[in-house]
């Protein structure tokens, strides 16, 4: 990813008061959210805003595009992201080689880089030993819509693909899907609908009744199936 990068999509600030979601998936990963924290592709920091509990000594945020990492300058400035928060313009690249961090996180990104093995294979390098890899990412290629295509997907992910480009020098400690509920929404959107944008309303129904819904089908369906991936990986 180039460091003039420009974010197409308009996701971000529609998805921001999705907070049902966002507490639902950072449930499962909040006990790795310690140390020295880098968030890749932070964007506007809604997520940050939510993730970021003051466990981390630091919460470093690397975003490519100019204007929201200048955004996200200015709530640190303001004091609306926690003290802990750094923001750097950029990618893997523009970090020290001799950068270490305890957790590394792609949160609805990877699917936004071409290589994205050579990607996990440069963040590999810079987590400790026994530092934690999480991604979170859409799920099944199959459903691949209009909307992934709007916001500038290059694919979707299932436990295969994903396992597929892990460095040889991790060692999985999760991998389940999530949403169950919001999977079939996803599919009826690539059936049916064809949406390149959901409208406020829907994504406020999905949110407010589906993510309920859906953490009571996701553990009955032992997380075999859902709208999201979630892959967490340590350092040997």
């Amino acid at each position: 990813m180039s460091t003039d990068y420009k974010y197409q999509g308009e996701e971000l600030t529609l998805f921001e008061t999705a907070t049902n979601w966002k507490n639902y998936f950072a449930s499962h990963i909040s006990s790795y959210l310690t140390g020295k924290v880098l968030e890749v592709g932070a964007g506007i920091g809604g997520t940050t805003l939510l993730l970021n509990k003051g466990k981390a000594e630091r919460w470093l945020l690397l975003e490519p595009d100019e204007t929201m990492q200048q955004l996200l300058q200015q709530k640190i400035n303001d004091k609306l992201l926690p003290s802990n928060c750094i923001a750097v313009k950029g990618t893997l690249d523009s970090l020290g080689k001799n950068e270490r961090f305890d957790c590394i996180i792609y949160i609805d990104v990877l699917e936004h880089i071409e290589n994205d093995a050579d990607e996990l294979k440069n963040a590999t390098d810079l987590l400790a030993q026994g530092g934690y890899l999480v991604v979170l990412s859409p799920a099944f290629q199959f459903i691949f819509s209009p909307f992934d295509k709007a916001i500038g997907h290059f694919r979707r992910y299932s436990r295969k693909t994903l396992s597929a480009i892990r460095p040889a020098s991790l060692i999985r400690e999760k991998m389940i899907y999530l949403d169950s509920v919001g999977f079939f929404a996803s599919l009826l959107n690539k059936i049916l609908l064809r949406q390149s944008y959901p409208v406020k309303k829907q994504v406020q129904l999905w949110d407010k009744w589906m993510i309920p819904s859906s953490k009571i089908t996701d553990r009955i369906f032992l997380y075999s199936f859902g709208k999201s991936i979630l892959a967490v990986w340590k350092k040997k």
